[in-house]
């Protein structure tokens, strides 16, 4: 794939969904019980949802829970910083000008790394870089994990036809269908290795139980980081949450909460 090709595909990946303009009222559910694995979706650009969320992991933490708290704001290359940042820092606000993160809206993710800072939980930086998402556009799912992860997870097999048409159709929603053939199973792929390396460091913080902040995508138990969770034993107690706005993009989750849709420009019209 020529290289101007993947900066289109790495800039689509990068640019947020369609949604709708109908809202419903939000109601708090009781704090439940804590799985070993917590997965709290959201709508990028949604400032209730972010709040809603936050209220949710702060009842949990505040009543005693101590998570690990895994970030798809956070490239997991820059885990070095991060620890380096959390040691370092007094506040959120230090640690986010450390990490000198550009791609994110960090006013939203400022009360959880804070939370992270007071209640001294490890931050976990989860994501795929997107030097890494190039090179599995150009090279396949495989490229970016090392031979036992190929093996494990099964890496070199055709994905399950379930899962890359739910990815497809996804992408397709997400980018208000206007994604080319030639750049879909590329995008595929770079979403699927997001999740089995969501899913690989979430593994890593056992026997400590681990929250994931993420996309709602990214958190579907059909498609997202619950199915490659548990596609290796043990098997994890996992619970996902999506914050999902009316008409939105949908998909399976533990529990959906509503949320109401963020007023924006039409998210359509810059792939028009």
């Amino acid at each position: 794939m020529k290289s101007n090709t993947i900066a289109l595909l790495l800039a689509a990946l990068a640019l947020s969904a369609c949604s709708s303009k109908k809202t419903v009222e939000y109601t708090a559910p009781a704090t439940a019980s804590n799985p070993q694995v917590l997965l709290l979706g959201e709508v990028h650009d949604n400032k209730e949802g972010h709040k809603l969320r936050f209220e949710d992991l702060q009842r949990r933490v505040e009543a005693g829970w101590r998570p690990a708290i895994a970030m798809e704001q956070f490239d997991r290359e820059t885990q070095g910083l991060l620890d380096a940042a959390q040691k370092g820092c007094l506040d959120a606000s230090c640690v986010i000008k450390v990490m000198e993160g550009k791609r994110w809206e960090w006013q939203y993710y400022h009360p959880v790394i804070q939370l992270a800072l007071t209640h001294h939980l490890p931050l976990v930086a989860a994501n795929l870089s997107r030097a890494d998402a190039s090179k599995v556009v150009r090279d396949g799912l495989a490229s970016s994990f090392d031979a036992a992860t190929v093996a494990a997870y099964k890496l070199k097999d055709p994905l399950p036809p379930d899962l890359r048409r739910g990815q497809e159709k996804a992408i397709q929603e997400g980018h208000c269908n206007m994604v080319s053939d030639l750049m879909l199973p590329g995008m595929v792929n770079a979403q699927v290795a997001r999740d089995i390396w969501m899913a690989k460091l979430i593994r890593a913080q056992q026997p400590r139980d681990v929250v994931l902040i993420a996309g709602n995508g990214h958190v579907r138990k059909d498609i997202g980081v619950p199915r490659w969770l548990n596609a290796i034993e043990p098997r994890l107690n996992v619970r996902a949450i999506g914050f999902v706005e009316p008409e939105g993009l949908q998909g399976s989750y533990d529990e959906i909460r509503k949320v109401p849709v963020q007023k924006r420009t039409d998210p359509c019209a810059k792939f028009k």
